[in-house]
């Protein structure tokens, strides 16, 4: 089919046309980005969505232009004030971090560079890499090994554990795939292990029943002796086992499992080490909180967000594997289009797309390398003291009050509590407390979240705030006895 082209039509662009015009809104932006996070203290900390605007955001694609101006307009009216709220001192859901105002103008020059991070010849790579060596340097990982950024530790994870089973099924995965496997292959971690480890088992083929949960201690950390136990089960029931994930900071309750015992293990056993460090392997940027995470540096492939407990805004993750050897083989492809060139642009000594399965990076790694210039390594470990600081200040006012109960050891970040009053029966307490935790949401004061601990609903504070002080604790508390007095009022 023979294209007509009509080359007296008008050629356009998408720059604007009064760059002057952009440059100022483009101020104005800025001014209210430092406003929005310099007074976050003062608004809400999350509130409900008018309906209006959740119908206004299903409406039909835009036909026609709209002027910058305008569209500014409505993202600062609709959109600006309804975030879910974890960059506000007094968020502690789930485990998330809070940004910075530097790390906001990392991500804007790391936009406006606007580099495909999957290799070539530029400066972006040199960035990433020596990101990559930071974190192998702070962690006291190998410093010989392999490691790309990702989108965060669910990634992370899958990329490890991909290593693992291509390394260990004893042929080609690549070539010959599941079906050549004599043996089926399964792997062991923790009944509190997150659940993306779940989900990277299911995208490799395996099937979540190659998934072997491990029962927990009393601390909720995973029974060696019940892991020795399956994997000579399995191993006389004829599969193949070949990994064990460790967790460093489980989600639930923080826990840590005994890494140089799993380490220990898998030597004898001659498995594959995998360690889930989302949160929890920071810390071992503290001189005094390392020891909890001794071990983590015999992982052979290890599993970090720097946008939790680092503090730089999402996305920002890490996949770390002892073997670059093995790393490379797992993921490498070199068609044509992708041929490393001697000179020019298409050269360059490391193209990341060979150790991941994104082709397509963006410059993730500049608001990393900007934020650790900025701070140094040693006031982020500072920060994470602080944090677990405050966390063990709240286990302090729990235990003080008659009405809370603590529900499980807090030996870091995380606290897992709930208000019991003067009622004895679970049930109720577990209505009560979902129902509480909705109200304090709703309130604006605080957004804890919450997990179910033997049965038992619990309010859940994970701390990597690095804008949360000691009083904000002090309202949690007072905000939790005040609404619980109220709900066991009503009944």
């Amino acid at each position: 089919m023979q294209l007509e082209h009509d080359f007296a039509t008008p050629e356009e662009g998408l720059d604007p046309q009064d760059w002057g015009a952009m440059r100022q809104l483009g101020h104005k932006m800025i001014d209210d980005v430092f406003d929005y996070l310099q007074d976050v203290r003062e608004r809400p900390v999350w509130q409900p969505i008018p309906e209006e605007i959740k119908t206004n955001l299903t409406g039909p694609i835009p036909q026609e232009p709209s002027s910058p101006e305008q569209v500014y307009e409505e993202f600062r009216r609709n959109i600006f004030p309804y975030p879910l709220g974890n960059i506000h001192p007094r968020f502690w859901a789930w485990v998330m971090g809070t940004g910075t105002p530097f790390g906001v103008l990392a991500d804007m020059l790391a936009a406006t560079m606007n580099p495909n991070l999957a290799g070539g010849e530029h400066i972006g790579n040199y960035v990433e890499e020596q990101v990559i060596q930071w974190c192998k340097e702070m962690l006291g990982y190998p410093q010989d090994a392999s490691g790309v950024i990702v989108s965060g530790a669910s990634v992370a994870n899958l990329i490890g554990l991909t290593v693992a089973r291509n390394s260990m099924a004893g042929l080609n995965l690549r070539t010959e795939g599941l079906q050549a496997l004599p043996r089926q292959m399964v792997l062991y971690a923790s009944q509190e292990v997150h659940s993306c480890i779940k989900k990277a088992v299911e995208l490799l083929g395996l099937g979540n029943q190659a998934l072997r949960l491990i029962a927990v201690n009393s601390d909720y950390q995973m029974d060696l002796e019940a892991l020795r136990a399956a994997i000579a089960a399995d191993r006389a029931s004829g599969y193949q086992p070949f990994a064990v994930v460790g967790s460093a900071g489980t989600v639930n309750t923080g826990a840590i499992d005994d890494l140089q015992g799993i380490a220990d293990l898998c030597r004898q056993e001659m498995l594959w080490f995998h360690l889930d460090g989302a949160f929890g392997s920071i810390l071992g940027i503290s001189p005094k909180l390392r020891e909890l995470v001794r071990g983590m540096e015999r992982a052979d492939s290890l599993a970090l967000d720097l946008h939790k407990w680092m503090y730089v805004p999402f996305q920002a993750g890490c996949a770390l594997i002892a073997s670059e050897e093995a790393h490379r083989k797992a993921f490498a492809e070199r068609p044509d289009y992708l041929a490393h060139a001697p000179r020019g642009a298409a050269a360059g000594k490391k193209w990341f797309a060979d150790y991941g399965i994104q082709l397509t990076r963006n410059f993730q790694g500049l608001k990393v390398w900007m934020s650790l210039k900025e701070h140094g390594i040693k006031k982020y470990a500072r920060m994470v003291e602080q944090n677990v600081r405050q966390a063990q200040y709240l286990v302090q006012l729990v235990r003080q009050s008659q009405e809370l109960e603590l529900m499980a050891p807090a030996p870091t970040n995380i606290v897992c509590f709930r208000y019991k009053g003067g009622i004895n029966d679970d049930t109720r307490l577990n209505q009560l407390n979902q129902e509480l935790l909705m109200r304090i949401h709703e309130s604006g004061i605080a957004v804890p979240s919450y997990t179910t601990l033997n049965g038992k609903y619990s309010l859940r504070v994970a701390n990597t705030n690095q804008r949360s002080r000691l009083p904000d604790f002090d309202l949690l508390v007072e905000t939790v006895i005040q609404y619980g007095r109220v709900l066991e009022a009503e009944g």
